[in-house]
């Protein structure tokens, strides 16, 4: 979150865009420190319902999407961390609390510029949370996956590791306050 933070705020220097941008309507204010908050503490200010009931009820994503995630990062730029372990598939257990993942993104103006974790390399943690997740599809009368055991027996070499997908095409549209997506990048999908 740290590095995310430090490079975004670089790029906003880098480009004269100082330390407040306008997008949709919002003045966000990049200075440090920004917001961090937990998915626990999302469900709390910004919804009806806690998080193990959303889960329970297989309405996690969907509050996430309507009720949550519009009202992040309108101020500051807002990382919210600590997944439950349902939404953190290959992300690594926190070992303070072993139901949640090591898991955040980071939200600007209502829009989800990055999504990082750190890796699960335990294959037979790995193995279950598959086995959990299909048993899930099955009873929702989703297809199946077949089980992954080429990428199971390699991860128990791999060694700790995090990362972070950073939107950049998304970061070029808040920076250039732009409405879509689609005006900032080469070609729309639609072009393909």
């Amino acid at each position: 979150m740290g590095e995310c933070e430090d490079l975004i705020g670089f790029i906003a220097k880098a480009i004269g865009a100082g330390r407040t941008i306008r997008f949709r309507k919002s003045e966000i204010d990049l200075s440090s420190p920004w917001e961090r908050i937990s998915v626990q503490e999302a469900f709390q200010r910004y919804s009806h319902t806690t998080v193990a009931e959303a889960l329970e009820r297989d309405l996690f994503d969907e509050i996430m999407v309507q009720d949550i995630e519009p009202k992040l990062g309108l101020i500051k730029p807002t990382f919210i961390y600590d997944y439950p372990v349902q939404r953190g598939a290959l992300a690594r257990l926190k070992q303070e609390d072993p139901t949640v993942a090591e898991r955040f993104e980071l939200y600007l103006g209502g829009l989800e510029l990055a999504n990082g974790f750190s890796e699960l390399v335990d294959s037979e943690e790995q193995r279950k949370r598959f086995v959990v997740e299909n048993e899930n599809r099955q009873t929702r009368g989703k297809p199946v996956y077949s089980m992954p055991d080429r990428f199971l027996a390699e991860l128990d070499d791999m060694t700790p590791s995090a990362g972070i997908a950073l939107g950049v095409d998304r970061l070029v549209m808040v920076f250039s306050d732009a409405r879509t997506i689609d005006e900032v990048v080469a070609f729309t999908p639609e072009e393909l």
